[in-house]
């Protein structure tokens, strides 16, 4: 299928819907999810208009790598979890439901069972408190 250029977080590039940003720069942003698998839990996008990790050209999927590892590093310092996950999905068979290539960093902590894809929007405060403390991690 072809990449949609109204798909949510295409929208989110243009500012046609807010979000609370953690980084963003001339290839990527990062930024909270709103319905989150767990506390911290941040979304990683390239600006080019890519579905999946197969419709990225190579520099610009090296670029969202970089700035993906950064921001898991910032979430790792801020959050302190047991262990972090990093989730790629790729078309809806493999879990994907917007078709945007995204990557999701997910604090994962012992004994706390992650709400993946549970329709429940965050309190918008929290969100901004946990934007917040990822920033300060941030080189």
């Amino acid at each position: 299928m072809a990449y949609d250029p109204n798909n949510v977080f295409a929208k989110i590039l243009r500012g046609e819907i807010p979000s609370l940003k953690i980084l963003e720069d001339e290839h990527v942003l990062a930024f909270m999810d709103i319905m989150p698998w767990s506390e911290g839990h941040t979304l990683v996008i390239p600006r080019a208009a890519a579905r999946n990790l197969f419709e990225i050209q190579p520099h610009a999927l090296a670029k969202l790598i970089e700035r993906t590892q950064t921001v898991a590093q910032a979430v790792q310092k801020a959050f302190k979890p047991d262990g972090l996950r990093l989730v790629q999905n790729n078309e809806p068979a493999a879990g994907q439901t917007v078709f945007h290539l995204h990557f999701h960093i997910v604090p994962c902590y012992e004994g706390v069972p992650l709400l993946i894809h549970q329709p429940v929007m965050a309190d918008q405060a929290l969100l901004r408190a946990h934007a917040e403390r990822i920033r300060k991690e941030l080189p």
